[in-house]
This record gives structure tokens, C-alpha cells and sequence, in this order.
């Protein structure tokens, strides 16, 4: 299990930033980037999600738009080459006629086709099935962690309150015996706090 709790070095941001920025070039998903990333630095895939999306994606804005710029050059480029393979698959099959073995290979090729992107589409579910239990897991953690932390702020903020009131009375006990010199009155805290007159 990766498990690490050490800071992110530079290097580590920046072999982040550079394997979003190729998986979103070459039309691939950044959850596939993080899982790289965290299989090279040994951290989960949501630990290196966190990382992108709170520190290190806004450094790279023009960077990423740039990256989606050519994911969609590439794409087009993609689509004419496919074009013009069915253009050229066209006009030979139009100067052969089509039989029946031509009509199931393509069947067959479409029925393949289909099942891969099936199978595609569930392996993306179940990752991101993972990727989202995670950080509700990450979620949960810091949630308790926040509520230790306001707990001990409320009892450092209590303590800094007494230590105030303590203060006070020594110094209201201070200015009492300093007049009470004067007047020949003496006063004594209870162990409570409070000020007692004595009689001399």
C-alpha cells in the first residue's frame, strides 16, 4: 500500500505538470496521468489529484491550454487521416462488388470495435469508482483532523482566558494592597480567586 507522508520536492511537481500535460496532448485522461505519477513517486492516485488540483495546476494554466490546443489538432488530424482510409476503402470497394464476406468482416470488426470501447468504459468506471472512494476517505481524515484542532484551539483559547482573569486579580490584588498600606486594610485571595479583607 503507498503510503507516504514527506513534502513534494520541485521535481515531483514538475514530473506532475509534464505527465498531465502529455496525457492531456496525447487525448488521455489526467486520472491515468495521476496513477503514473503515483506509481513513479510511490503515492496513491488521489494524493497526486489533490496535489494537481490544489498547488500545481494553477502554475500551468497556459501550459494546459496550449496542451488541449494540440489534443484537438491531433484529433483532426486523427479524423482526416480516417477520412480519407474510408474514402480509399470507398473507391475500392466500389470497383469490386460487396459480398457476403466483406459484410461480415466489417460486422465483426464493428462488434469488436464496440466491445473494446465497452470494456474501455468500465475499467474508466471503476477507477474513477476508486479515485472517488479515496477522497472521500482523504475527505473523512481531514474532517476529524479539523475537528481535533478546533478542540484544541477552544481549550488553549480557554486557558489563555483564565490566564487573563488571573492576571487581573493579581494586579487589582496589587493596586488593593498598595492602598490598603496606606489605609492600614489588608486583603488575601481565597483559592478561588477572590479577594478577601483581612483584619490586621
Amino acid at each position: 500500500m503507498k503510503v507516504r507522508q514527506d513534502a513534494w520536492t520541485e521535481e515531483d511537481d514538475l514530473l506532475l505538470a509534464e505527465t498531465v500535460l502529455r496525457h492531456i496532448r496525447e487525448g488521455s485522461t489526467q486520472l491515468l496521468a495521476f496513477e503514473e505519477v503515483g506509481d513513479k513517486l510511490n503515492r496513491t492516485a488521489a494524493a497526486v489529484g489533490f496535489r494537481w488540483n490544489a498547488i500545481v495546476r494553477h502554475k500551468y494554466e497556459q501550459a494546459i491550454q496550449l496542451a488541449k490546443k494540440q489534443r484537438k489538432e491531433l484529433k483532426r488530424a486523427q479524423a482526416m487521416k480516417s477520412a480519407k482510409n474510408v474514402s480509399k476503402l470507398q473507391s475500392q470497394q466500389l470497383s469490386k462488388p460487396i459480398d457476403l464476406d466483406d459484410v461480415i468482416q466489417f460486422l465483426t470488426q464493428l462488434k469488436e470495435d464496440r466491445s473494446q470501447t465497452s470494456t474501455e468504459m468500465k475499467d474508466l468506471k471503476e477507477r474513477l469508482e476508486k479515485e472517488k472512494e479515496q477522497l472521500l476517505k482523504e475527505n473523512e481524515k481531514l474532517k476529524k483532523e479539523l475537528k481535533s484542532l478546533e478542540q484544541k484551539y477552544s481549550i488553549v483559547q480557554e486557558d489563555y482566558q483564565s490566564l487573563i482573569q488571573i492576571m487581573e486579580r493579581a494586579r487589582k490584588m496589587v493596586v488593593l494592597q498598595e492602598d490598603s498600606s496606606d489605609t492600614g486594610t489588608a486583603f488575601k485571595m481565597d483559592k478561588n480567586g477572590n479577594l478577601e479583607k483581612v483584619a490586621k
